[in-house]
């Protein structure tokens, strides 16, 4: 599919998805929300991708909100602003939500929504140069949308300090803080996500979607029966499945299981 605000790549199974709005640093606006929507709910349907890396053209991630954008939302009601807020809640949640691997790569500013993104995403990978931020305070209002994420990524503790203080948070502090897994330098940037997208590719998908189907289910539990029980289910039904016996298979033969670019057929 053609988006007006994304270009989207693909290099066999990965897909790397461009926020293409450089001249605005890729903020958000009514139409990159739509797209980034869209664009997660196609790609987690298409059974040839493996992995999806959301990634920004030009110097930014992404800036956040477009100010005209947040200037137009000011001057609507109460009404229409909540169907916007839903748009934007519904975008991060589709990305948060995909079944498949993500990876956000992130080079230059990733504030507000940007910071959003980042956290919704599975796996962050920063630039040394790059500069996060839960900026909204200073317009008067608050992270909301993106809070769910953000507060994951960060912890309550941290979030009660930058979401009132809205400093900057630079690549270093952000992997001290959970939010990336790792700060590089910034020509190293792309081989590391490369590396990180070769380690997935070898994982067996239905495990890798339902791992992330498990961690949603188990993380702030308590470990009760219910839970325990629960688990032992998931490990049990999986064990079961073609994907596991091909994976036990590969393992004791000593070769790549099918689900390894370049093993199929």
């Amino acid at each position: 599919m053609d988006y007006e605000t994304l270009d989207i790549q693909r290099d066999g199974g990965v897909a790397t998805v461009w926020m293409n709005r450089p001249d605005v640093h890729n903020a958000f606006n009514a139409q990159l929300i739509a797209d980034l929507t869209a664009a997660c709910q196609a790609l987690d349907a298409d059974d040839g991708v493996r992995v999806v890396v959301l990634a920004g053209r030009g110097k930014s991630f992404s800036a956040g909100a477009d100010l005209n954008w947040m200037k137009a939302a000011g001057e609507a009601s109460e009404a229409d602003n909540f169907a916007d807020a839903m748009k934007l809640a519904g975008m991060l949640r589709a990305l948060s939500g995909m079944a498949k691997p993500t990876i956000a790569r992130v080079h230059g500013a990733a504030l507000g929504g940007g910071m959003g993104l980042a956290s919704a995403c599975d796996i962050c990978i920063a630039g040394e140069r790059a500069v996060f931020a839960t900026s909204e305070v200073r317009f008067g209002i608050i992270p909301s949308a993106i809070s769910p994420y953000v507060i994951r990524a960060i912890s309550e503790r941290q979030a009660y300090r930058y979401f009132q203080t809205a400093e900057r948070i630079d690549a270093r502090r952000a992997a001290e803080l959970g939010l990336a897994h790792e700060a590089v330098a910034g020509d190293e940037l792309d081989a590391r996500v490369r590396a990180v997208v070769e380690a997935l590719l070898q994982g067996g998908p239905k495990s890798q979607a339902a791992g992330k189907d498990l961690i949603r289910a188990v993380a702030n539990r308590p470990v009760d029966d219910a839970l325990v029980q629960d688990t032992a289910r998931r490990i049990a039904s999986l064990r079961v499945t073609p994907e596991a016996s091909e994976g036990l298979d590969a393992f004791l033969s000593k070769r790549p299981a099918a689900w390894v670019p370049g093993q199929q057929g």
